[in-house]
């Protein structure tokens, strides 16, 4: 008897825990993560100041300890005067936003769903990306239900480690959305879509 050929979802589940993996072990090196995360907001900041305007907005997030790490680069841009804005994930796996130092609990602060309509620069967490754009998420598709919200022509920033940018393909199913580049603690690249 044949075995069915994975489907998208089973391979992006498969190589999604392939990669947290390498993750997990890669970055219990804190000292190395925060050297990291410091060169990925230097990078990040040039796109910034390229393509955003003073008082600008830029949705960001606030990683997890495995991620690229995003505190130095959110200090950075409120610091810079940046309006930043980070998502909550709601239930049904949806995001709703709120201003960055805000309470994620205080429902006051959050400022819907369309919010995402705001930004002049959207930076994503990924857990990979491959030279077409196509971005493998957390498995969730909290993003690809949000993205489809922001303006017409705002690029999407996919945060990586550097071994995140793919040669190789990733799996794509018709809701996925893509991304314009990435950026890593090595640099700054823009997908051909």
């Amino acid at each position: 008897m044949d075995t069915p050929a994975p489907t998208p979802a089973d391979a992006k589940r498969a190589l999604r825990a392939r990669l947290w993996a390498h993750r997990k072990q890669r970055y219990a090196d804190t000292s190395r993560a925060e050297r990291e995360a410091q060169a990925l907001a230097d990078h990040v900041l040039r796109i910034v100041a390229d393509r955003v305007g003073p008082g600008g907005t830029v949705t960001s997030y606030e990683s997890w300890p495995t991620e690229p790490g995003t505190g130095p680069l959110n200090a950075a841009l409120a610091e810079a005067g940046y309006r930043v804005l980070v998502p909550v994930t709601l239930p049904g796996l949806d995001l709703d936003w709120r201003p960055l130092g805000s309470d994620e609990r205080d429902e006051s602060a959050r400022l819907g769903l369309e919010a995402i309509d705001q930004a002049d620069l959207v930076l994503t967490p990924g857990t990979a990306v491959d030279r077409r754009g196509v971005r493998l998420g957390q498995g969730g598709g909290c993003y690809d239900r949000a993205l489809p919200r922001r303006r017409e022509g705002i690029c999407v920033v996919t945060l990586l480690h550097p071994q995140e940018l793919l040669d190789d393909a990733l799996p794509a199913a018709q809701h996925d959305q893509r991304v314009d580049a990435v950026v890593t603690a090595d640099g700054i690249t823009w997908l051909d879509r």
